[in-house]
């Protein structure tokens, strides 16, 4: 963006008498202040997707795809601007933001992809005597206005999973970012207006609390997509009334690592799964459990690499470890590593804190009842622990109010397989971490992970509603 931060309301761009400053968590420097969205505003957004929503249901197939293909051209052409603000809002390193923006090229190519794809059905409906001269499809038309409520530690891709397959399907957006990272959500909405989109179906709301619970509550929102913690999950679910919701929440994501498994796989594969983006994912490795007879070798390997890892400014392509996205957040993850601590865990590689930053930090002797273990951590710390046999590994996994992803490490095809079947979870990774995802598969989980499955074809189908069509040929 150039010129002073401005909100996107309906196409039209517009400042606000409060604005807030957006910090490096890095080095404290102030990298913009945004205007924040009163209720006003948050009004005219939802009055202009409201009035929006049927030239969008009118927007031809191919012109949905034109405009999300141009959209990621455009952020192609915009990569290096897009990854280092991702970096100076967030604290993500430059390398692990280069990747984002590259993934969200994908994203939006895919979803211009399913624009196409979107197809009915013909309903037999001579099986019942009476019915031979009607005829019966099914046809998927747009919900009306998406609403995409999104989170700081992917701030530019999980707005492309939301608003791409949501234009993709026909629909008017409103888009709230995260209050912490807003300024690549508002450099998406400057995209897409220059790919094509029509001008009053997209906004961009920065906001806290009060802004989305106003786009939650508001009967004029037809769809919420949302990333975010499970209390707050749980919350939209008992205020969105009739609304669709498609909701990726927490998880505390656990690998097994089996008697039989190859260490040279298993050990990178871990330390990334747990510690890159500094722990701040969904599907961060948090608990790994190690079969007993390879505990040991296993523990030596794991704890060398990641204290080979490069902690410092993110900035610097040769860093691995940047901070986390605020103080705050550095602070209740060092205060759950010394509550662990007391408990009688032992820390054996980091435990440290400078400000925002966090060293990637490993725990052994932990409790199932720990923070550090039961609740998600969200940050750069895991915990290895041994386990008898493959049994006591997936039931341990299991053992978790959530289930978004798991991993497993073994040579048996026998073993994945019923690692597959059991586990209680939305995706089972075998041979590589909890943390593997690629933007193409439906990706959401089970219990107070969420509801739904975040994928382009996924979201696209989800953001139709059905209708019935009855021929009667007389």
């Amino acid at each position: 963006m150039t010129g002073e931060p401005r909100l996107l309301i309906g196409g039209e761009w517009v400042s606000a008498p409060r604005k807030v400053p957006i910090v490096n968590p890095y080095d404290d420097t102030v990298v913009a202040e945004v205007p924040v969205a009163d209720a006003v505003l948050v009004e005219r957004a939802l009055q202009a997707a409201a009035e929006a929503k049927a030239e969008m249901a009118r927007l031809p197939a191919y012109r949905r795809s034109e405009i999300l293909l141009k959209a990621a051209r455009l952020v192609a052409e915009r990569k290096e601007e897009l990854a280092a603000t991702i970096t100076r809002e967030t604290g993500k390193t430059i390398r692990n933001s280069r990747q984002e923006i590259d993934r969200s090229i994908f994203t939006l190519t895919v979803c211009a992809e399913e624009a196409g794809r979107l197809a009915g059905e013909e309903v037999r409906l001579d099986r019942v005597p009476g019915s031979e001269n009607r005829m019966g499809f099914v046809v998927r038309q747009p919900v009306g206005v998406v609403a995409c409520i999104t989170p700081f530690n992917a701030p530019f891709n999980l707005i492309c999973h939301k608003a791409g397959p949501a234009i993709a399907a026909g629909n008017a957006v409103i888009v709230k970012p995260a209050p912490q990272a807003p300024l690549t959500g508002l450099m998406l909405g400057e995209i897409l207006l220059e790919a094509g989109l029509p001008p009053r179906a997209i906004s961009v709301v920065n906001g806290g609390p009060d802004v989305g619970r106003q786009l939650v509550q508001d009967p004029r929102v037809n769809f919420i997509a949302f990333t975010g913690s499970a209390r707050v999950g749980q919350e939209i679910a008992r205020t969105a009334g009739f609304k669709k919701l498609m909701l990726e929440l927490g998880s505390n994501a656990g690998v097994y690592v089996h008697s039989d498994a190859r260490l040279d796989k298993a050990v990178p594969r871990l330390v990334q799964g747990a510690f890159a983006t500094t722990g701040q994912a969904c599907i961060s490795t948090q608990r790994i459990y190690v079969h007993e007879s390879l505990f040991a070798a296993f523990l030596e390997r794991f704890l060398l690499a990641v204290e080979r890892l490069v902690v410092g400014d993110p900035m610097d392509p040769a860093t691995d470890i940047g901070p986390m996205i605020d103080k705050a957040a550095a602070e209740r993850v060092e205060a759950w590593i010394r509550e662990a601590e007391a408990g009688g865990a032992r820390v054996l590689v980091g435990g440290r804190r400078q400000g925002a930053t966090v060293w990637p930090t490993v725990l052994a002797d932990v409790r199932p009842d720990m923070k550090v273990v039961c609740e998600e951590v969200f940050g750069p710390v895991v915990s290895v622990i041994p386990v008898a046999s493959l049994e006591e590994g997936l039931a341990r996994i299991n053992d978790s109010a959530y289930g978004l992803q798991a991993g497993i490490f073994t040579e048996s095809i026998d073993v994945a397989f019923r690692a597959a079947k059991e586990l209680e979870v939305g995706g089972v990774i075998v041979n590589d971490s909890s943390k593997y995802r690629v933007d193409n598969m439906p990706f959401g989980g089970v219990k107070a992970s969420g509801i739904g499955r975040e994928s382009p074809a996924d979201c696209v189908e989800r953001m139709t509603e059905k209708k019935l069509l009855v021929f009667t040929l007389d």
